[in-house]
């Protein structure tokens, strides 16, 4: 089943009749050749890419809710590669570039918006960093143009610039970044995959890992024990836990992060704005909703919820920054379970076990990811090697020191990242 105008209005003027479901529902199967934890992004992608590029069919996507319920459909949708260090920097460099031809790989609306992206300078020292960090986004091959206050104001005209304590300096233009919808992302990987043959089993958490002469041979779940000689572990804020059932201690710890939604409003914010003094960010969805988020919640927890003064926090740093949306209905808001690393960047690596591989520690960057990370991830499950473009997310850097990527320079502890 493809979509495509005609085919839309074909449907339209036949009473709708001819939709398909987008995935089967099969019963899992005794066996199978690998499988991964996890129904998220970076599950979906995983299992696509190890069936488009590899021809490895007879796989799983093991699920314990449903599809787009984990944080793929609990963020703030932004799509970027504005990444600093060497090791993030290709690597989100070759995720924008599988975003840019996402709709016509997996023959899906994902709502793709490169709208632009603008990060606010607010000091003589963040325009520095900021310049530093264009021209390392620039040598990797990727856009960045920096705007004084009036070229922001050209862009931005209903910022508060007169704001004496957080005066706009200027800004980092992004133009390729913008916005995807969320669960859309997760349907059309998911539809993707299972049209490549891939079983995508929903209700069905994975309780166990087994393991024999320090290999894995299978899980444990809900809906009885699965063999498999490989098995990847791509479950976002729940990898320790899952890792755990393996005898694994992984160095992240697990926070919540929120995020907010208002009532939707005629378009007045046409790119992604990012608060260099407030860890405010917001963006404009195409229902006319205004996206925005801040801070994580400051405590480690596996709650998808979070507390009163991070509201309080997230809201007044819009409200500094843009007084024009004081009067916007916020409509709902929800919590992601982040799990944070002590550097601020992934891991996608094999682990002491043979045949059981890790991607998680995404802190901030999780769904931006989500397309190299499923074509990275599937590259080290199908050849036991890493992808060229997450060759540095090693898990040992963490024991060794060798190689460590603080992005932000805040130093080890997991919730300043």
């Amino acid at each position: 089943m493809r979509f495509s105008g005609l085919r839309v209005l074909r449907e339209g003027l036949t009473g709708n009749k001819g939709w398909r479901p987008h995935w089967r529902d099969p019963a899992p199967k005794a066996e199978y050749d690998a499988l991964i934890i996890g129904g998220g992004g970076h599950g979906l992608a995983t299992a696509y890419y190890l069936a488009k590029r590899y021809g490895m069919t007879n796989i799983a996507v093991l699920e314990k809710g449903y599809i787009g319920g984990g944080n793929v459909g609990r963020n703030t949708t932004i799509v970027r590669a504005n990444y600093f260090l060497q090791g993030n920097s290709e690597f989100y460099s070759h995720s924008l570039k599988l975003w840019e031809g996402l709709e016509q790989d997996l023959n899906y609306n994902v709502m793709h918006s490169q709208r632009g992206l603008i990060n606010l300078f607010h000091s003589d020292g963040q325009r520095d960093a900021f310049v530093r960090r264009g021209n390392a986004m620039i040598n990797q091959g990727d856009d960045a143009i920096l705007l004084d206050r009036e070229g922001v104001r050209a862009h931005l005209p209903y910022l508060d610039f007169e704001n004496t304590r957080f005066p706009i300096y200027g800004g980092l233009l992004h133009p390729r970044g913008g916005t995807a919808r969320h669960d859309a992302v997760a349907w059309g990987f998911a539809r993707g995959a299972d049209l490549r043959g891939v079983d995508i089993i929903q209700n069905c958490e994975v309780t166990g890992i087994d393991i024999e002469n320090g290999a894995v041979i299978g899980v444990q779940t809900t809906r009885g024990a699965i063999r498999a000689k490989k098995v990847g572990i791509a479950a976002a804020g729940r990898s320790g836990q899952v890792a755990a059932m393996a005898g694994m201690r992984l160095p992240i710890e697990s926070h919540v992060l929120q995020a907010f939604v208002t009532e939707g409003l005629k378009p007045c914010i046409d790119h992604v704005v990012s608060f260099g003094m407030g860890h405010f960010y917001i963006s404009q969805s195409d229902k006319g909703g205004l996206v925005f988020g801040g801070d994580l919640d400051f405590y480690a927890s596996y709650a998808s919820r979070g507390n009163l003064p991070m509201v309080e926090h997230v809201m007044e740093a819009g409200m500094t920054l843009m007084p024009m949306i004081g009067k916007a209905k916020v409509l709902r808001s929800w919590g992601g379970i982040m799990d944070m690393t002590p550097d601020g960047s992934p891991i996608i690596d094999r682990t002491g076990v043979d045949g059981l591989f890790i991607d998680c520690g995404w802190c901030y960057g999780g769904f931006k990811a989500v397309p190299a990370s499923g074509d990275c991830f599937a590259h080290l499950i199908a050849t036991d090697q890493p992808h060229v473009a997450a060759e540095k997310f090693r898990l040992d850097r963490f024991r060794t020191g060798v190689g460590i990527m603080d992005e932000e320079g805040t130093g080890s502890q997991h919730n300043l990242h």
